[in-house]
């Protein structure tokens, strides 16, 4: 993977990272709890579910390396960004061979985007990493992550009335995330981000309502729905986060497809706020 010699950040300048480990059959089976599916269904040599990767290729932070939010500490593969919150703010995923569960995989990954811009809080910066993810010589994964820098800023309300109508004509699922699975998704993604789980900090520090949903794990709630309704293969899975979710606050997962393979997803706060819109095309 090439590096854009015109990205920098100060002294800071982007590297390749190649992390190389085995699809653990023990930790997707620990997901399949968390999202109480039948674990004994995935076995060494299943195909790994769509953003399950996520589980995998984990940065191990030593502990003196992480930082006040929980955070490892800006800078390394990250540019050393000093804005306080920093928000996953969408993914595209392009599918192109299954990862096989009980097998070595290789992930590559450099930083291919750094846009620094004045949104209407302040000063912000938008990062964007791509990775690509390989097993036994094949491309299996490409993925772009973007991330978002911005200032602390004011506090964030909490949502307002229940106004959520349920549509007629769409999947529907409804969801309320509890501080004990914010925390066992955490633990899985080994992300120590203080706003998943300690809500002192959230609201004192980063001025939320409550803890925050993580935006991979409600990414990861839609892409179960698709899956749950369409049974071809995922070749793509794009989303976009628009507004928080957070704890105690319920929300829903709506979705449907057309004829084309293609289907549509949202994640709907109680209030009717849209907080993450997705898109998944299938075989």
């Amino acid at each position: 993977m090439k590096i854009d010699q015109h990205i920098s950040y100060g002294d800071w300048l982007p590297s390749v990272e190649k992390v190389t480990e085995i699809i653990d059959l023990t930790q997707v089976r620990k997901l399949a709890g968390v999202l109480n599916l039948d674990e004994t269904s995935l076995v060494n040599g299943s195909h790994l579910p769509p953003m399950w990767h996520w589980l995998f290729f984990l940065h191990r932070a030593e502990t003196n390396n992480i930082g006040i939010d929980g955070h490892p500490k800006r800078g390394g593969f990250f540019p050393p960004i000093e804005l306080q919150r920093r928000m996953f703010a969408g993914e595209q995923i392009n599918y192109h061979n299954p990862l096989l569960v009980g097998l070595p995989a290789t992930r590559t990954g450099t930083i291919t985007r750094l846009d620094e811009k004045k949104g209407k809080n302040g000063r912000m910066v938008l990062v964007t990493a791509t990775y690509i993810i390989e097993q036994e010589g094949k491309k299996c994964i490409e993925d772009k992550h973007d991330i978002i820098y911005i200032d602390g800023g004011e506090e964030t309300p909490a949502p307002g009335q229940d106004s959520f109508i349920k549509p007629n004509d769409k999947w529907h699922r409804i969801y309320k995330a509890d501080p004990v699975l914010l925390f066992r998704y955490s633990a899985l993604s080994f992300n120590s981000h203080r706003i998943h789980y300690d809500s002192k900090y959230a609201e004192n520090e980063e001025g939320y309502p409550g803890l925050v949903v993580h935006g991979p794990f409600t990414a990861l709630l839609l892409a179960e729905l698709a899956r749950d309704n369409i049974q071809e293969s995922l070749t793509e899975f794009s989303f976009r986060g628009r507004a928080p979710l957070f704890e105690p606050w319920s929300f829903h997962l709506i979705g449907n497809s057309n004829n084309e393979g293609i289907a549509e997803l949202q994640a709907i706060r109680n209030d009717s706020v849209i907080a993450m819109t997705a898109t998944a095309k299938f075989r």
